[in-house]
């Protein structure tokens, strides 16, 4: 009989040294395990919040600090010392100390015996110690080395190799963007992160399981098992649910170690990605003697289609158009992350009508919750293994900890039908291409062996189903440029860095893997992470929590043409993330309207880890940015998008899309001056182009065309597109004049907003008013004579104050 042992009770932590830092004395200060030094200390009041105003820069000392945690537990005892046979196995042949995650580098102690170490947070540990545990009282010790210390003196050994960052992260198997990043800060964590335990078993255990499930309805499961008997084994395993009912069993002959069991469910439901069809699951058990190990299973087949340099995901034999987020780790302490923050932007994605996740190089594999929550929601997991932005090295204990990494969790995730590529890094084969990393390193080893060799042929024997792609961005051969836009996946990141966002348009990308444009983050969340008194664009706690290189300077020389330099905080809060939103919006309409030729767009970033002004879209707080409402736009299954002189149509469903389309040009103050009528019909899963005609005036409009006082509205059924011949500031806008309405109703207030003049990109931000209220939608651009209809939910809001300066905002406010 086989059971599992939590130790997470009762655990101390002690700071054991630090390399002349100050720091306050830590000893025997309760832990909480899963769990890190900074929570421990910020539980204790030891540590102000790192995530509040510049704490982040007096915390330095933690990560350059031995810590030890430490922990007493009995074993076999009946309370007397003596043993009463019962209830924790002792009587089982073995005895494994289980660390599911170890932040980082460690020694670990039982009993005053040392039982290993280890340096690897991306992998577990297992440790023999059946003939260590004492019957009574036991005590086990991990000693954390500082991660500063020991990645320098990697860092000594083997060579410096050049990154983004001047921080060691690429001499340490750990989460690099614990190291600080352009949208993150420096909070280098130590400590059990991950569950820990002591698992006892005899005879024989699952070692591992490796589930491929095919359209077809077979399933292979792939089975390991460690043994401490050489005797026969049954295994079986069964699959069940949506009516299926299938079992088959194998035995293993004395010593054998791995056997196939192969089942077929007749018929069975496909799994989809979002918008594709539905996500079913079926339950897979597999049983070796008394052991039993469950998980879900969905059949689906996935190719990557290369054909001509294109990067097209095809999902049970139908090409998918990606409509995508990147994912950064949601915290920078993990074990804060439950399945209920998941299951949140999940949620936050879906609604914004993505289909796939990037999990970005620079994190961390996510746990199982993760993959369950996208295999539920059908949004496609993109998985980058654990290298970002850096030259990696290939010697000493590297290799074989990335190996041990990488088969533990290709084997992990392949019962998930969400996961449909492997990727072997972020930034990785463009730095050494084109960063000038080559003169730099002399000769030596920068990861290329990893990315070329040793990942791809992991993931070729454990993972056969999936395909392997070496980095992002990467043209497909390692000759090629590998930010070539017109091969395989581009990073567009000239645009926000250098270029105005219209640039996006000289780009006729095969699948662009990131692009993005900053913007804060909302009022509540930037106003609860800092103290500044007064709040301004440039006030020190608005500056700390920006970490990109001159990046307040680029969200002001981003505005352009565009809109208005910010006079004060206030606008400058409502431009920059309008600003944001409209970069995005015109990128994504481009790269949908040149579908198929172009087949997926993974947006610079859903999340963030703390508060920050970045690329995301939901800001560290959970808040949804004005991106989110423009990106729920563009993503949306149907498009107009002006392009150029042309009106692209994109019809992301599985249905035509026909009907009458108008085209009509309109004076600011609502009058027509010109209509035209185009028959459109639009194939499932198809992107239609029409060409406009030059729209005469109707004979008795006296004035000429006027650029600054005209738009152009297309409407096919209840979808719209407007052109705006000039930028904002070129517009003759009027003041804009609206008549509002708010009215209680259940669950919060209903805001009715009536236009009298053209209204631009009108905006509510009840977050200023109580941090808790949220409103259903952003930036609606309103004709005369037209309605729009918000709905502002949580915490208590004045219904005056909510429709006026600052909370209600429109571009033509004050003009």
């Amino acid at each position: 009989m086989s059971s599992h042992r939590p130790l997470h009770d009762g655990w101390t932590v002690t700071a054991v040294s630090s390399t002349g830092q100050l720091r306050p004395v830590v000893a025997g200060l309760p832990a909480a395990v899963p769990g890190c030094v900074h929570t421990d200390l910020l539980a204790a009041g030891l540590i102000e919040d790192p995530y509040l105003d510049d704490n982040e820069n007096r915390l330095t000392w933690i990560g350059r600090t031995a810590w030890s945690y430490e922990t007493t537990f009995t074993w076999g005892s009946a309370g007397d010392g003596t043993y009463d046979g019962t209830g924790d196995g002792t009587d089982d042949d073995r005895a494994d100390l289980v660390c599911e995650g170890l932040d980082t580098a460690a020694t670990l102690v039982l009993n005053g015996v040392e039982i290993g170490t280890t340096a690897n947070m991306h992998r577990s540990y297992r440790f023999p110690v059946r003939h260590l545990l004492n019957v009574g009282e036991n005590t086990l010790k991990i000693l954390f080395e500082p991660p500063y210390g020991y990645a320098e003196a990697q860092k000594a050994a083997l060579g410096d190799r050049p990154g983004a960052y001047a921080e060691p992260y690429q001499f340490i198997r750990k989460m690099a963007c614990n190291f600080g990043w352009d949208w993150g800060p420096t909070v280098v964590t130590a400590g059990i992160w991950r569950p820990i335990g002591i698992e006892t078993w005899s005879t024989a255990r699952i070692a591992e399981v490796r589930p491929f499930a095919a359209a077809d309805g077979t399933v292979e499961v792939h089975v390991a098992v460690e043994r401490a008997a050489e005797g026969p084994l049954t295994l079986t395993a069964s699959v069940a649910g949506r009516g299926a009912g299938v079992t088959e069993t194998v035995t293993l002959a004395a010593g054998q170690r791995r056997a196939v069991v192969t089942l077929t469910v007749p018929d069975p439901d496909l799994w989809w990605p979002r918008g594709y069809g539905e996500q079913p699951l079926y339950d897979l058990t597999v049983r070796l003697e008394d052991q039993e190990w469950t998980g879900r299973i969905g059949f689906r087949s996935v190719e990557l289609d290369r054909t001509d340099d294109a990067f097209t995901f095809v999902i049970n034999g139908r090409p998918v158009f990606v409509k995508g987020f990147n994912w950064i780790p949601d915290d920078c302490f993990p074990s804060r992350i439950t399945r209920e923050r998941l299951a949140e932007r999940f949620a936050q994605a879906a609604a914004a009508g993505a289909n796939c996740l990037r999990v970005w190089g620079g994190g961390m594999y996510e746990s199982e919750d993760f993959y369950d929550l996208a295999d539920e929601m059908g949004l496609l997991v993109w998985q980058d293994f654990p290298f970002a932005c850096a030259a990696y090295p290939e010697e000493g204990r590297f290799a074989a900890e990335v190996e041990a990494e990488a088969r533990e969790h290709v084997a992990r995730l392949t019962r998930h039908p969400s996961l449909v590529l492997w990727c072997g890094n972020n930034e990785n084969i463009e730095g050494h291409a084109d960063w000038g990393w080559q003169e730099k390193l002399e000769g030596r080893s920068w990861g290329g062996g990893f990315y070329y060799d040793l990942l791809p042929r992991v993931v070729a024997e454990l993972d056969p189903s999936r395909p392997y792609w070496p980095g992002s961005p990467y043209s497909g051969a390692p000759g090629l440029p590998p930010n070539d836009p017109s091969k395989g996946t581009v990073h567009i990141w000239t645009v926000w860095n250098h270029q105005d966002y219209t640039h996006y348009a000289a780009y006729t990308p095969r699948f662009v893997a990131e692009f993005g444009f900053q913007g804060p983050p909302t009022y509540a969340t930037l106003r609860a992470a800092v103290s500044d008194d007064p709040l301004t664009p440039v006030s020190p706690g608005v500056t700390h929590h920006q970490k990109a290189v001159d990046g307040n300077l680029k969200l002001l020389r981003g505005l352009g043409e565009h809109l208005p330099q910010p006079d004060g905080f206030d606008d400058w809060h409502y431009y920059t993330q309008l600003n944001q939103a409209r970069a995005m919006a015109f990128g994504i309409e481009r790269f949908r309207a040149l579908a198929p030729h172009c087949m997926g767009t993974i947006v610079w970033q859903l999340n963030d880890c703390w508060p920050v002004t970045s690329w995301a879209a939901v800001d560290g707080g959970g808040r949804r940015k004005p991106l989110w409402y423009a990106l729920r736009r563009v993503y949306a299954d149907r498009l107009l998008t002006f392009q150029g002189d042309a009106l692209a149509v994109v019809n992301d469903t599985d249905e035509p899309w026909s009907g009458e389309l108008a085209v009509e040009r309109l004076t600011l103050a609502g009058e027509i001056l010109a209509k035209e009528r185009f028959d459109v019909s639009v194939p499932a899963r198809g992107t239609a182009s029409v060409e406009l005609p030059e729209l005469p005036i109707p004979e008795g409009v006296a004035r000429p065309g006027d650029p600054s006082g005209e738009v152009l509205v297309a409407a096919l059924g209840d979808v719209r597109a407007l052109r705006f011949p000039g930028e904002d500031q070129a517009m003759d806008y009027p003041p804009a004049e609206m008549d509002t309405v708010v009215e209680e109703i259940e669950g919060g207030l209903r805001v009715r907003v009536t236009a009298r003049t053209i209204v631009r990109e009108l905006a509510l931000f009840p977050d200023r008013l109580d941090p808790r209220a949220t409103v259903d939608d952003q930036l609606v651009t309103l004709l005369p004579g037209e309605t729009a209809v918000f709905h502002v939910t949580g915490g208590e809001v004045d219904p005056g104050a909510l429709v006026r300066h600052p909370v209600l905002r429109c571009v033509n406010e004050s003009r």
